[in-house]
């Protein structure tokens, strides 16, 4: 069976949104999209269903999409549940699972629910997650651009592989972020400023060049902007992913995943390694 963009729902404007996101994924990639709504076992009573029933909510997202996108083959997914389980069932033979940041549930103060958290530290295929709304003010930067950051001693293929072909099939330029640590005692600086930190930077242009290799060679349409920056690995994230239409992140990073998800305003791909 081919695979699939799963997008989650619930009844915000955000998951709408990213479920649009999904739904312009999918036909990039020629893919069918499925929208999977998850509703809880204690379900809200009816004056809170308003103004979809659980029971049809990813009915109405499809028939929203669909409308939008004619071209589209969308199928729906109504289920009761807990949303982090069957989202990461559904989701294993996926090509990328697709969420906004927050649900219908989370404070505003939030920026981050614990249903996409969770699922961007869990799930075993990689997870998009959406910022803005479809009314409101969508995510930043260029439509095209792809951002990656990429540990240039220890490459992770699936975070690479995911963010070249990203790029090729947007015929975007990918810009590659390897963010070097400081030696200690160094001014924090996007660039080296003592004479004897400049053969340490050079090793680490080096090093970057020889991870990108293989990648450039099987992607060779790609144009790619190779970026060692001497700042902590989420700053230079953030500050890259600005001019970006897609930030593509490990999960193997760890905190540094969670935090460009909290800082970045553009969708992030979190990608299990």
């Amino acid at each position: 069976m081919a695979r699939a963009i799963i997008a989650g729902v619930d009844r915000s404007a955000r998951s709408r949104a990213a479920a649009d996101w999904a739904a312009r994924e999918a036909l990039l990639r020629g893919m069918p999209l499925q929208v999977v709504h998850v509703a809880p076992s204690d379900g809200p009573d009816p004056a809170e269903r308003w103004p979809y029933r659980p029971e049809t909510v990813a009915d109405r997202v499809v028939a929203e999409l669909v409308g939008r996108h004619p071209s589209l083959t969308a199928r729906s997914m109504n289920v009761t549940g807990a949303a982090v389980s069957v989202l990461r069932a559904v989701a294993e033979e996926a090509e990328l699972l697709v969420l906004g940041l927050r649900g219908e549930g989370g404070h505003a103060g939030v920026v981050l629910g614990s249903t996409a958290s969770a699922l961007a530290m869990e799930c075993a295929r990689p997870v998009v997650l959406v910022p803005g709304t479809l009314t409101g003010e969508g995510p930043q930067g260029r439509a095209d651009g792809v951002t990656v950051g990429i540990d240039a001693r220890n490459p992770a293929g699936g975070v690479l592989g995911l963010a070249f072909e990203t790029a090729r099939l947007r015929g975007a330029r990918l810009h590659a972020v390897h963010a070097w640590s400081p030696p200690a005692g160094a001014a924090m600086s996007p660039f080296p400023s003592l004479e004897e930190e400049r053969a340490a930077w050079d090793s680490e242009v080096r090093l970057l060049s020889d991870a990108l290799r293989p990648w450039r060679s099987e992607y060779p349409e790609v144009e790619v902007l190779e970026d060692v920056v001497l700042l902590p690995a989420v700053a230079a994230l953030t500050h890259a992913a600005g001019n970006s239409g897609l930030a593509v992140a490990g999960r193997h990073t760890g905190g540094t995943a969670l935090a460009l998800l909290r800082h970045a305003r553009c969708p992030v791909a979190v990608v299990p390694a």
